[in-house]
């Protein structure tokens, strides 16, 4: 059964509308219009309101970088918001970056109640975790305050320094960081022999390590995934495997588990959206995640 999920417990984020190869966000206290190539469709809200409601809209110079344009220049670049479930709260401060991202993925909110609900029910004290392409580090502040010991893997050292503001916002501590190319940094871990409770994967379509490695989704996903269930531990054991790519489905990743772990258990597959208050679901990305507890 393929699976639809959202966030549930958003109160610092809502999408109130998209449509046209744009989005209406809010973040906090702050609206923005940013550029959406899965939204095909019409927008639901008129253009007046659109232009009413926002307080900055990204404006592209090319396919991959732009500015940002405000209605009032004291609306300012960097802010703070947090995020709440039923275990644990973590914050984060956004920013206004040439590529459009703000530092933050809000759809992911799903796979961090995953993270957190299981490291609550696991019977390991302090378990490990390792977050692989963990950008400014959601994933991993979630599994540090849910108690688990953490490892947090990126290649780019600018993220990973963001990901340690964000540590220190939501008042945690010790996440060890790596600024690392993610597959030789498990095949290393491999061959040291060490495991680890829960795994997180949310890679790219396409990637530079900090050495000019070069990561294309689909050329790489296999040989990471056999790489990467040689960590889990067979005891007790968690993982997510992320992706957002035109063209992936939620099938293909279900292929790639269980080819690279033909005994895995609570297997559930689907695909991330965010429910619009407009009314219209906005895709953004397929996974695949698994979990074992012991006995």
């Amino acid at each position: 059964m393929i699976q639809l999920l959202t966030p549930t417990h958003w109160k610092d984020y809502e999408l109130i509308d998209c449509g046209d190869f744009e989005k209406l966000e809010r973040f906090g206290n702050i609206v923005l219009i940013r550029p959406e190539p899965q939204a095909v469709w019409g927008k639901t809200l008129s253009a007046d309101q659109w232009q009413k409601i926002h307080h900055i809209k990204f404006k592209g110079r090319s396919a991959t970088a732009g500015d940002w344009v405000k209605k009032d220049p004291k609306t300012p670049d960097r802010w703070h918001i947090e995020y709440k479930n039923n275990d644990v709260a973590i914050k984060f401060r956004l920013g206004l970056t040439s590529f459009k991202h703000l530092g933050i993925f809000p759809e992911q909110a799903v796979n961090w109640d995953f993270i957190s609900d299981n490291i609550k029910k696991f019977k390991t004290p302090a378990p490990k975790v390792l977050n692989l392409f963990a950008y400014t580090g959601g994933a991993s502040l979630i599994a540090k305050a849910a108690g688990a010991d953490t490892t947090h893997v990126d290649s780019i050292k600018q993220v990973v320094t963001w990901a340690n503001e964000n540590q220190e916002l939501s008042g945690l501590k010790d996440i060890r960081w790596m600024v690392e190319d993610a597959l030789k940094f498990v095949k290393r871990e491999v061959k040291r022999g060490k495991t680890y409770n829960g795994i997180i994967l949310d890679p790219p379509a396409y990637g530079n390590g900090p050495n000019g490695e070069k990561w294309k989704l689909e050329d790489s996903i296999n040989e990471m995934m056999t790489d990467v269930i040689q960590l889990l531990d067979p005891e007790e054991h968690f993982l997510i495997l992320n992706t957002y790519s035109l063209g992936f489905s939620s099938v293909i990743i279900e292929n790639l588990i269980k080819k690279a772990f033909p005994k895995v258990e609570n297997l559930e597959i689907g695909e991330l959206y965010l429910q619009a208050t407009a009314g219209t679901k906005l895709p953004l990305g397929v996974f695949g995640k698994f979990y074992k507890n012991k006995s």
